[in-house]
């Protein structure tokens, strides 16, 4: 092996190894700041539905455990509805709702909560969450714990909540059939979408979000996807660009993943989306350059390429909306749900549509008259 590839191996191992450490580091700060903020919270006895999907391997126990929990808490408002192949959480969370929840809990992953809250934004009702899949990336953006059901629980059934900001991706090739798949992470065509349909579910079972790592390394050199894309902004102004070519476009309200920043600057209640524009050239060389541009952006906190990237560019615009027409068909996803290909496809954003019980809410503004204390 030729020395510099020695030497960015070397390079490469270290970096990970440093962010290894933080990780660990900054997952125990934060699990003892938590256990001191629950002590403060007070209980909310109010009716209760879990949303539970009943294909995760630990459901069942899950289950068992939600009704102890309550049953020491003296919560008896409490109902489960498990989801079904023809009936997703949005179904059973509308069921809740007309049952007369007053706050939804979805007890699952990534796709559970999606389809749950997808009923609950903008009824004003809150959303709690209990995290039992394999990635839980809106759960960890939320500060939610992923390995403490106990914690998870607490903060679903106490006062403290934010307002979020809820995507929408639409298929546009036939809108009267189509409405928009709701998403609180990320969504995208490309190669992201490519490599989270030909997931091995088993493995992913197995290795958790790493066997998206396995996918990934199977789909580098399929072709790429061209287009053209009108993103507008804030303000109301429109760009287009036309003959885009491109990896992947993705749009974030949430940029966590563990490990790693995939968009430092998305920040999942301004209103605003995070559109993620990837490219690469030069085969391996150009994906060594993207791994090296999103450790650069983990480190830095910035988004964009690394000054050293040579094959790779990450291009990042914020907006409120994009509008992309693809030359040929392509895979799209939700927070890690598979659409149908699609040649027309538009993000949209739903600013703070959607109140999330949190462990951390914001300071009360109350006393200064700028916005009332949120108790939901």
């Amino acid at each position: 092996m030729p020395e510099p590839m020695i030497v960015t191996f070397v390079v490469i191992l270290a970096v990970l190894a440093v962010a290894a450490a933080a990780f660990l580091a900054w997952r125990a700060y934060r699990r003892a700041r938590l256990a001191e903020q629950l002590v403060k919270r007070d209980d909310d006895q109010v009716h209760y539905a879990f949303i539970v999907n009943p294909s995760k391997p630990q459901a069942a126990e899950r289950e068992a455990q939600i009704r102890r929990f309550c049953a020491d808490k003296g919560l008896t408002q409490i109902e489960f509805i498990e989801t079904q192949l023809d009936k997703d959480g949005r179904a059973c969370a509308l069921e809740a709702l007309d049952h007369g929840a007053d706050v939804v809990v979805a007890v699952g992953g990534d796709g559970t909560v999606r389809t749950v809250a997808s009923a609950v934004s903008g009824t004003g009702h809150a959303l709690g969450i209990i995290p039992i899949g394999t990635g839980n990336l809106f759960a960890r953006n939320m500060g939610i714990p992923v390995d403490d059901i106990e914690a998870a629980l607490t903060v679903a059934t106490s006062h403290g909540s934010r307002h979020v900001d809820m995507g929408r991706l639409t298929l546009l090739d036939e809108p009267d059939r189509d409405h928009g798949h709701a998403f609180l992470i990320i969504a995208g065509i490309g190669f992201d979408a490519v490599m989270i349909g030909d997931t091995d579910p088993e493995l992913k079972k197995n290795i958790s979000w790493l066997a998206y790592f396995v996918s990934g390394a199977k789909n580098l050199f399929a072709p790429k996807y061209r287009g053209d894309v009108t993103i507008t902004r804030a303000d109301g102004d429109s760009h287009t660009i036309t003959g885009l070519t491109f990896r992947t476009f993705m749009a974030g309200n949430c940029g966590q993943i563990p490990m790693f920043s995939l968009m430092p600057d998305a920040s999942y209640d301004d209103g605003i989306l995070d559109f993620q524009i990837i490219d690469t050239s030069g085969g391996l060389l150009g994906w060594a350059n993207l791994f090296g541009d999103v450790v650069h952006q983990t480190i830095t906190g910035k988004s964009g390429s690394s000054p050293l990237s040579t094959n790779s560019t990450i291009d990042n615009i914020q907006g409120v909306s994009a509008e992309i027409v693809l030359e040929k068909p392509t895979l799209a996803e939700v927070d890690g749900d598979m659409l149908p290909a699609t040649r027309h496809i538009r993000f949209d954003v739903e600013r703070q549509a959607l109140c999330v019980r949190v462990p951390e809410v914001e300071p009360d503004l109350s006393a200064t008259g700028v916005i009332p204390p949120v108790r939901v």
